[in-house]
């Protein structure tokens, strides 16, 4: 497998060869080495003569190389993606009830959280967690900072799905559950979460494979080894940021088809239980 074209024209003749990476020995040292792998060459020249293009394509051995590396991420991946969903639901559910609650402080408590991080920047979120708090004497290590951002920002967000699901109960089904004796606790618990987390399932499947890619700028913090990290931290020490992106491209993209998938046949499943 070559890692690179290469086209000179000079003197009236276009010679094309292409080319890979190899380890050399020399006095006792490895090193990494171009190596020309195919060469020919055509008896005319290109319209501007002396004209040389080189075109680096994939280098096959160091993907084959660092591949188990940054594979190695996926894990730390979803563990961030998990974690993260778990708190936004929490997050989530408490400020959808808060802004429709009837009381003022509450009300406005939710309102405010739900304003402040839906208008400033996730990236923004993730270093006041890791970085600006340890001026306040809380020092918290780049997993939780991620988990802590992530959590806080989507629970911004998805608050306006459980609001929507919780509004979509009828009015008919509360006051039944009242003449039945029920509680207002009694009645959110029993009859109005259940139909309104059935409502949100669809939405949060999204979030979540959102939330699955957005986990990447955890990698900022220099200290959290997830699939970006791992890239990033490969691509520079051999300077092949094209091979490593690639890579992490595809373990991402891979992931969130695996998600689709899951969310789609979840989706199936409830929609039959409507009919």
């Amino acid at each position: 497998m070559f890692s690179g074209v290469e086209i000179r024209s000079a003197n009236n003749t276009t010679t094309f060869s292409t080319w890979k990476f190899d380890n050399i020995i020399e006095n006792g040292i490895e090193k990494r080495t171009r190596v020309e792998t195919i060469q020919f060459s055509l008896p005319f020249g290109l319209p501007n003569d002396g004209i040389s293009l080189a075109t680096i394509l994939i280098d096959g051995q160091f993907i084959s190389d660092n591949l188990k590396f940054v594979a190695g991420g996926i894990a730390q991946t979803i563990q961030i993606s998990i974690l993260s969903i778990i708190f936004a639901i929490i997050l989530a559910l408490l400020a959808a009830l808060g802004r429709l609650s009837s009381n003022p402080f509450i009300y406005a408590l939710s309102t405010f959280y739900v304003s402040l991080i839906r208008g400033t920047p996730l990236y923004l979120q993730i270093f006041f967690f890791f970085l600006a708090l340890p001026q306040l004497g809380i020092v918290l290590k780049g997993l939780t900072a991620g988990v802590i951002a992530l959590g806080l920002n989507y629970g911004a967000y998805m608050s306006e799905t459980f609001r929507a699901g919780i509004a979509s109960v009828s009015k008919g089904q509360r006051e039944a559950a009242i003449a039945l004796g029920m509680t207002p606790s009694q009645t959110m618990r029993r009859i109005i979460l259940p139909q309104a987390l059935r409502f949100a399932i669809p939405p949060m499947g999204n979030d979540f494979i959102s939330m699955t890619k957005d986990s990447a700028l955890v990698s900022a913090t220099g200290f959290v080894q997830e699939l970006m990290w791992r890239a990033t931290k490969v691509g520079r020490a051999e300077f092949r940021n094209l091979e490593a992106l690639v890579m992490a491209a595809i373990f991402y993209w891979v992931m969130t088809l695996l998600l689709t998938s899951i969310q789609a046949r979840l989706e199936a499943r409830l929609s039959k239980g409507d009919r």
